[in-house]
C-alpha cells in the first residue's frame, strides 16, 4: 500500500485465503465450551449462478468429486438454488466429522477458484445448534466465511415456538457473544455492516 492510499484512507482488498477454513474444527471446540453450540454436520458453499457450459462443467465435476466420496461415507451432497437465485452446494456429514465437512467446503471453493470462477464465490456456511433446556429445537448458528474478504462472522436467525427459523429476525446479542468467544480462533470480520443475513441458507 502506498503513502497516498494511507493518506486517503484507501485499503487494498483482502486476498481470499481458503486455508482459513481449516481453523473451524478448533474454533468449534471453543464455541462449544463458551456457548454450548455443537456442529450440525451441515455446510454449504454459496455462489452466484452462472449460465454457460464452462461453469456447468466445473459444477458437475465438483459435485461428482464429492458424490464419489459420499458413496464411501454415506454423506449426501446436493445442489440447491434459493429464492434469490443463488446456488448452494450442500454437504452433510456426521456432527462429529467437522474436519471432513470443512474439507468438502474447501474442495468446492478451490475447484471453482482454480477454474476462474472465483468472482462468483460468495460465502461458505457451517451450521451449529444448541438444544433448549426442554430438549427441543433450540438456537441455530452459522459461521459464515466471506470468500472475498477472507473473514468469518456469526449469523444466528431466531426461531419461533414451533422451531422454525424466523426469516426477519436475528439474535444480534448472541452473534456478538460468539464474536468475542472466537476472536482468538478465527479472523472475524470487523465491519458489522458486512455481517449479511443469509436467510434460508441450506447449511442452517
Amino acid at each position: 500500500m502506498g503513502l497516498l492510499d494511507i493518506l486517503l484512507g484507501r485499503t487494498r482488498p483482502v486476498a481470499p485465503d481458503l486455508d482459513r477454513l481449516f481453523a473451524l474444527p478448533s474454533a468449534a471446540v471453543t464455541l462449544q465450551a463458551a456457548a454450548d453450540f455443537t456442529p450440525t454436520g451441515r455446510g454449504a458453499v454459496c455462489f452466484a449462478t452462472v449460465e454457460g457450459a464452462a461453469f456447468d462443467d466445473v459444477r458437475k465435476e465438483v459435485q461428482a468429486l464429492l458424490d464419489a466420496d459420499a458413496e464411501r461415507t454415506g454423506a449426501p451432497v446436493e445442489l440447491v438454488r434459493d429464492e434469490y437465485g443463488y446456488s448452494w452446494l450442500v454437504s452433510r456429514r456426521g456432527p462429529e466429522d467437522l474436519p471432513a465437512l470443512v474439507g468438502d467446503l474447501h474442495a468446492v471453493n478451490s475447484a471453482l477458484e482454480a477454474s476462474g470462477f472465483g468472482p462468483q464465490l460468495l460465502c461458505s456456511v457451517v451450521g451449529f445448534e444448541r438444544a433448549d433446556r426442554a430438549g427441543g429445537k433450540g438456537d441455530r448458528l452459522g459461521l459464515v466465511y466471506l470468500y472475498k474478504r477472507g473473514t468469518f462472522y456469526p449469523f444466528s436467525p431466531l426461531t419461533g415456538a414451533d422451531g422454525r427459523v424466523d426469516h426477519q429476525r436475528r439474535d444480534n446479542a448472541l452473534e456478538l457473544q460468539v464474536r468475542a468467544a472466537l476472536a482468538g480462533e478465527l479472523r472475524v470480520e470487523q465491519d458489522l455492516s458486512r455481517w449479511f443475513p443469509v436467510w434460508g441458507a441450506p447449511g442452517l
